[in-house]
């Protein structure tokens, strides 16, 4: 660092002051600018700058920053003027911070600065650019500029010099803002979404305080800008420069010394390979969770065991670790190994389903031996091994939000391709350098001491426990909607939705890791206990009890991880992973046979007996835990800090990505039915086998487009419970629900053991209620009993799925359940289900009859499973359309009109067939699907809709 003295030769001094001048003036006008305009606002447009979308004066009293900056003049001018003038003094505190952090040798401090003047940049983009200019820019401006606060404020932290007051303030301003974050996003949904009164001004008050700890973050500058004096230099007659001067050099030493213990080698190498680790630990898990998906295609359509359950065996891989020369070869070259598991990735390309399982297969076989191998390498060191487990877990939550933004698809999944949503490519590419950075990196010594493990205890109680956590990750943490639907209830008291509280869940998961350093903690039996009890919670209690539950559960899991693993390396690696794999296979069969009992040998042991699952996971969990605490870890936390300083940098950036996306997904409007002016409802039932088509693609958008083009107000849909590790922990009606603008009611969750029942509807649900039908012998039969918002009249829908041919008495049961809840309805009602029973037989009769309810066709004799009933509304129509290689089952519709001043006393069904040239042109079916159809969607069987008055 140059030094200028007073008689130095290269010219003479001009003027000096303290670089602490930065940090005041740009605290003083960018304070000034916000509270200036929020002075000038309420002074000259209260009314104005107070009023949102819903509310105004006296429900909303206080304007938000947005209103206040950007709206109105003068304010809007003042605000301005004060945040150019500050961009001075932002831009110049910026080049000072990075003088006195910048080494030779040291990138991060350059990346730092890059950083800093984006977000200086970005703000000037939402100044400038109001919301009433350009709203896209100023919102992509606005969420580049918090973004990129994360990277700026963790960054400062992590290479500032030692000034222990900046770094306490600095801590204290950091945790301020993004605790705040969490609030204000909840009181923006009960504004945005709930139109709560009052919500938009508690909204503004954090927003507000956004700006102060934002602000105040870069003002705590003054304590290390103490010791700079900067000076403006005539020299020669040429222009001034600035040249900052370092008084204390001492100091300054000390500052390097600090940087260099902690980045003791090359920081800019650890962050990219950490990245790289990440999202290979991403790759892994999106194989993994696509395994069973892909497996689950066989016996769906086989209707029982296909054989092909076997491939699930291809998880014990790491059993070969056991081999000597297999260990080593696979250590020597862990980048080419990952390389090659990208096969998985890849598997999108092939059309078969065999060759896609078999793909499948071999990646998951390979990735998993990788990720154990690098386990076992690093059994020596507490510090690596800990990396390691965090980047793993890490990639489990990058899992999660990426399957957030994907509506719980995952877009490198073999049953995804461009067709139908699917980036594979893009996934591929990334896993190609993400290996070939692992096969280049520098695995050079480090010159710090290893941290050793002394180790004893039960290797199969270890590997029980191990096998025992990743069957409780995979199954309950791998979307963050799972829990969610595990607890959902019905309307008006569901418990929370997967939008917005889906992020929650991945905050959750991020608590969990950040956690899990304190592992004395972890492996104690208080912490244990709280995990007991929250999963308890989470499986016995419905809606908000089950779901707060299985948060806590969420973080007990998540906290566990690196510890696990770190007890699972120490042990022989062939028998033990071998185990704790065989240990993940059967939970996740047990998983499975809990609801397909009617389907597998001895089902009846294991039928809807998830608690039993649960209580020898926890058992099995606990035995881990008991057999951890003989170890002895001797952890030095210094040394591990740059890693978890990497880990909770990354955990932060996903909340902030999970959030955004949460956003992005909320919906902007009210659903409005296809044709009101006629007061017409369509309505449909149809069975899409868990949203896999034919060919083994995933069909939500082929659903959409179907459903869409058919105008269906409301539909049914059976088969649908897609929240298991078999189904890929998917929701497809999310999706649906939010392109096609639909309430949406998901039905019994996948804690209730059914195969599902779904109902989406342009109306609102007032009511609904999820019923189990008595099911004595074979599988549980599941449906929906809602009341609907028509026109402002009641309307009554039953969405359900009896059981299957062979159990007569579950179905006979069933179907006296239904007709008992139609029958003392006092509502007009619509029956959309699945009966197993062909038209005028007893079940059927029982139906009709006793559920006092009009079949909607009588004359079709063709039927099976499928009907359309009802009592109260008029039919105006009734069509058969064929399902297109989406699922094996056809979509059956019909057309309603509601009566006005319904009396069930008097009501009567009409059933005088009339000419589609005689029906008013709102009242008929898409002309579409005549003829020859649409991507394999037609009329069928009577070869066109049928039309009453």
């Amino acid at each position: 660092m140059p030094t200028y003295k007073d008689d130095s030769p290269n010219g003479v001094i001009v003027a000096k002051f303290n670089a602490q001048w930065v940090s005041y003036l740009h605290t003083l006008f960018a304070y000034a600018a916000f509270f200036s305009a929020l002075a000038f606002g309420c002074l000259t447009h209260y009314y104005q700058i107070v009023k949102n979308e819903h509310w105004g004066y006296p429900e909303e009293w206080f304007p938000s920053v947005s209103a206040t900056t950007g709206d109105w003049y003068p304010a809007r001018s003042i605000f301005q003027i004060f945040i150019a003038i500050a961009s001075g003094p932002r831009f110049l505190l910026i080049y000072l911070f990075y003088l006195i952090t910048d080494k030779p040798n040291y990138v991060y401090p350059k990346i730092h600065a890059i950083v800093g003047v984006i977000r200086a940049l970005s703000c000037g983009g939402w100044v400038y650019i109001t919301s009433s200019d350009d709203h896209f820019v100023h919102d992509i401006a606005m969420i580049v500029y918090l973004v990129s606060n994360l990277p700026w404020m963790l960054g400062t932290l992590a290479i500032s010099p030692d000034n222990k007051k900046a770094l306490k303030w600095r801590k204290r301003a950091t945790s301020a803002f993004f605790g705040t974050l969490i609030p204000m996003i909840y009181f923006y949904i009960q504004h945005k979404v709930h139109r709560v009164a009052g919500a938009y001004t508690i909204y503004s008050f954090f927003e507000w305080s956004l700006i102060i700890y934002d602000v105040i973050f870069d003002a705590f500058s003054w304590y290390e800008f103490s010791n700079i004096e900067l000076r403006i230099v005539n020299i020669n007659q040429k222009g001034g420069i600035i040249s900052p001067i370092i008084e204390s050099p001492e100091k300054s030493k000390k500052y390097s010394g600090n940087i260099e213990s902690t980045l003791k080698y090359s920081f800019i190498n650890n962050l990219g390979g950490f990245i790289a680790d990440i999202y290979l630990a991403f790759i892994y898990w999106s194989m993994l969770t696509s395994l069973a998906l892909t497996i689950w295609y066989f016996p769906l359509w086989h209707m029982g065991i296909s054989g092909y359950e076997a491939f699930l065996l291809v998880t014990t891989a790491p059993s070969l670790l056991g081999i000597g020369f297999i260990r080593k070869l696979i250590n020597l070259n862990h980048g080419v190994f990952h390389l090659l598991s990208l096969v998985g990735i890849a598997a999108y390309l092939l059309i078969d389903p065999v060759q896609r399982l078999i793909a499948v297969s071999i990646g998951v076989a390979i990735a998993t031996l990788t990720w154990t191998s690098i386990w076992i390498e690093n059994r020596g060191s507490t510090c690596k091994l800990e990396r390691h487990a965090l980047t793993w877990g890490l990639g489990l939550i990058l899992s999660n939000v990426v399957k957030m933004a994907w509506w719980t698809n995952n877009p490198i999944w073999p049953i995804m391709h461009k067709e139908n949503g699917g980036w594979n490519q893009v996934g591929l590419f990334f896993g190609i350098l993400a290996s070939l950075e692992v096969m280049f990196r520098k695995n050079e010594r480090r010159n710090y001491p290893e941290q050793k493990i002394v180790s004893s205890g039960s290797w199969y109680l270890t590997a029980a426990g191990f096998g025992s956590l990743l069957f409780a990750l995979h199954s309950l943490l791998s979307d963050s909607s799972t829990i969610i639907r595990w607890v959902y209830d019905g309307y008006p008291n569901t418990g929370p939705q997967p939008i917005p509280w889906g992020a929650v869940t991945i905050v959750a998961m991020a608590l969990g890791l950040v956690l899990s350093s304190y592992r004395k903690i972890v492996i104690s039996k208080p912490w244990y206990l709280v995990g007991c009890v929250s999963c308890a919670c989470m499986y016995y209690y419905p809606a908000w009890n089950g779901y707060y539950g299985g948060l806590l559960l969420t973080v007990y899991l998540m906290s566990l991880l690196p510890t696990f693993i770190i007890m699972i390396a120490q042990h022989p690696p062939g028998r033990t992973f071998f185990t704790a794999m065989m240990t993940y296979n059967i939970f996740c069969l047990a998983h499975v046979w809990v609801v397909a009992y009617a389907f597998v040998p001895a089902g009846e042991y294991m039928r809807e007996h998830t608690d039993y699952i649960l209580f020898a996971m926890m058992v099995f969990i606990g035995c881990c835990i008991r057999n951890t605490s003989t170890y002895t870890l001797k952890l030095q936390l210094n040394i591990l800090h740059l890693n978890r300083s990497f880990a909770r940098g990354g955990l932060a950036i996903m909340i902030i990505l999970g959030f955004l996306v949460a956003f992005s997904r909320l919906p902007s409007e009210k659903p409005v039915p296809y044709h009101p002016e006629q007061k017409l409802f369509t309505a449909g039932i149809w069975t899409i086998h868990f949203a896999l088509d034919n060919d083994m693609w995933a069909s939500e958008i082929r659903m959409r487009d179907a459903i869409k083009e058919l105008e269906l107000d409301v539909i049914g849909l059976l088969e649908s419970d897609t929240g298991r590790i078999i189904m890929g922990n998917r929701d497809f009606t999310q999706f649906l629900a939010e392109d096609l603008n639909m309430y949406s009611d998901y039905g019994p969750g996948p804690s209730k053991h059914t195969w599902g029942c779904a109902m989406l509807s342009k109306f609102p649900i007032l009511r609904s209620e999820h019923h189990l039908l008595p099911s004595p012998v074979g599988e549980l039969a599941c449906a929906i009993h809602a009341t609907l918002d028509v026109y402002g009249q009641e309307i009554d829908v039953i969405v359900s799925h009896n059981g299957q041919e062979e159990d007569e008495l579950d179905r006979i049961l069933q179907t006296t359940e239904l007709a008992r809840i139609m029958r003392e309805s006092k509502n007009p009602f619509v029956f959309l289900g699945y009966v197993v029973t062909v038209p005028g037989d007893k079940i059927y009769s029982m139906l009709i009859n006793d559920g006092n309810v009009h079949d909607i066709e009588k004359t079709d004799y063709d039927r099976w499973c499928e009907y359309i009933a009802y009592r109260g509304v008029k039919r105006t129509g009734y069509a058969r359309v064929s399902h297109g290689r989406i699922t094996d089952t056809e979509i059956q519709l019909g057309k309603f009109q509601i009566v006005e001043n319904y009396n069930p006393e008097t009501w009567q069904a009409s059933d005088n067939l009339v000419q589609e040239s005689e029906v008013e042109e709102g009242l008929r079916f898409p002309k579409q699907f005549k003829g020859e159809g649409v991507r394999g969607h037609k009329y069928h069987v009577f070869d066109a809709p049928r039309y009453y008055n």
